[in-house]
């Protein structure tokens, strides 16, 4: 895809960051969802929770949980989606990228994020999956072992998209 062009054809069974970062507003503009108080419905149906930034941590809060006896140092996702169906946590890291810089380093460290994750969310007895939505700037071939790396240690990656079937979240039939 072109920067600023048109996006591509598989904005039916996901989100398509083409234009947007935002996974809340890109999810009220997909058919059959509606967002409200970071609750996500599909067809009038609650089917995740989004918890960005802090918003993990006062929810764990509000479970009785204090972060602190189980890792030393907040994460503040840029979006961590609670899929209810499959009782797992998504943590969703998007970076876009026009030039070189410190993201390059940052996109080594999923498999220790995912595992702090991990034993945050543990005593809820909620999975944890790891996931970055990349920009075309990293498809340039100095990241293949970058990409590699992140695909080994069990973490994921989209460029620009995020298929809602692969997290469990409904796809509209149209």
């Amino acid at each position: 895809m072109i920067e600023k062009g048109i996006g591509g054809g598989n904005t039916i069974t996901g989100l398509n960051f083409e234009n947007e970062s935002n996974i809340l507003s890109l999810l009220e503009k997909t058919d059959g969802y509606s967002v409200k108080d970071n609750v996500i419905y599909y067809k009038d149906k609650e089917v995740a929770r989004s918890y960005a930034k802090h918003g993990l941590y006062k929810y764990l809060k509000k479970r009785g949980l204090d972060y602190q006896k189980y890792i030393s140092k907040k994460l503040l996702p840029d979006e961590a989606l609670y899929v209810i169906k499959n009782n797992t946590l998504f943590v969703i890291e998007i970076k876009f990228q026009k030039v070189a810089g410190s993201v390059d380093e940052k996109l080594q460290t999923c498999d220790f994020k995912k595992k702090q994750y991990k034993k945050l969310m543990s005593p809820l007895n909620i999975d944890v999956e790891y996931i970055y939505i990349l920009s075309d700037w990293f498809r340039d071939p100095t990241y293949k072992d970058t990409l590699d790396y992140i695909i080994s240690v069990g973490c994921h990656y989209y460029f620009k998209y995020l298929p809602l079937e692969k997290i469990g979240l409904p796809v509209s039939k149209k």
